[in-house]
């Protein structure tokens, strides 16, 4: 048994390319599958609390809006403080993720954090600022810059 009925496909199918650029976007999805706002709003929330979807959030093309400089950047930072010293990054305006990954015998960095910006100098200013937050409990720190957009996409249906 699927855990996903034919209108729960239909939704998917409808939003995989994202959400109609209008101030009603469910009400426009709604219209093209012949439901109401709320039955599309309701499916997506009942999707959302079963764990097919995860979110449901803008993904901005930085190359777009100008911000050509997009860099991870990686620090190896005390694991005891590693949670504290993340969620104090993530919540950085700049930052637009921050996540811990476990250290490899290769690669020493156990947190990331990716900074956009205009130019690598805007970028590396925001590394430094991100670096005097850490202080005594940075042992070292790298970033590594985008060349070019691999992937950028949401959830996708294949058929069947």
């Amino acid at each position: 048994m699927s855990v996903l009925d034919q209108t729960d496909r239909r939704v998917i199918a409808a939003t995989q390319g994202g959400l109609p650029l209008t101030e009603r976007p469910y009400a426009r999805i709604a219209q093209t599958l012949d439901l109401t706002e709320d039955e599309v709003i309701a499916r997506l929330a009942d999707m959302q609390e079963r764990g097919i979807i995860r979110r449901i959030a803008i993904a901005p093309n930085h190359y777009a809006l100008g911000m050509t400089a997009n860099g991870m950047s990686v620090w190896d930072v005390t694991d005891a403080r590693a949670t504290e010293l993340g969620r104090q990054i993530g919540a950085l305006d700049f930052v637009t993720h921050c996540y811990l990954r476990p250290r490899a015998p290769v690669w020493r960095y156990n947190l990331f954090a990716m900074l956009h910006g205009r130019s690598r100098d805007e970028v590396e200013e925001k590394r430094q600022i991100i670096r005097e937050m850490l202080g005594d409990d940075c042992a070292a720190h790298d970033i590594l810059f985008s060349t070019r957009i691999l992937k950028k996409t949401g959830l996708r249906l294949r058929d069947g």
